[in-house]
């Protein structure tokens, strides 16, 4: 398993090593962890626009799942801070676009349903360290 970790400065810091992240990410899934404030938002946000996606990007906690165009692709930005149970993502579609690889999906809170993954993810972990500092570890399982 490959590791990396950065430490931000701040959230555009956060936003320009996600953005770099996606411009040079293969995968399909990214799971997200960590406390609220620690950056999983602000990184979502930096990844969109590495993989060209002009539109804002807000959170999804409201809705749950926002989907985006990243080129042919779908970007799927998903909060399962609300869920309370894997019963409560049924009728959502989650298990149907984890299920397509030409999907790119960013998932917030992703613990509430990490049996639902598959291996081939990358992990990603934030740590608050101060109100500008963060930890961000990835680690690549495949």
């Amino acid at each position: 398993m490959e590791k990396k970790i950065f430490i931000t400065q701040s959230a555009n810091e956060t936003q320009e090593i996600a953005k770099l992240f996606g411009k040079t990410f293969k995968g399909s899934i990214i799971a997200l962890y960590g406390d609220l404030g620690a950056g999983k938002t602000t990184f979502a946000q930096g990844l969109a626009k590495g993989l060209g996606i002009k539109k804002r990007i807000i959170s999804p906690t409201f809705v749950i799942v926002r989907q985006y165009k990243a080129g042919f692709k779908n970007f799927y930005h998903i909060d399962l801070y609300r869920i309370e149970s894997q019963k409560d993502i049924e009728g959502l579609g989650i298990k149907e676009i984890l299920k397509d690889p030409q999907n790119i999906i960013v998932i917030e809170w992703v613990e509430k349903i990490k049996d639902l993954l598959p291996k081939e993810r990358i992990d990603i972990y934030f740590e608050y360290l101060d109100e500008n500092k963060r930890k961000i570890t990835y680690e690549f399982g495949y």
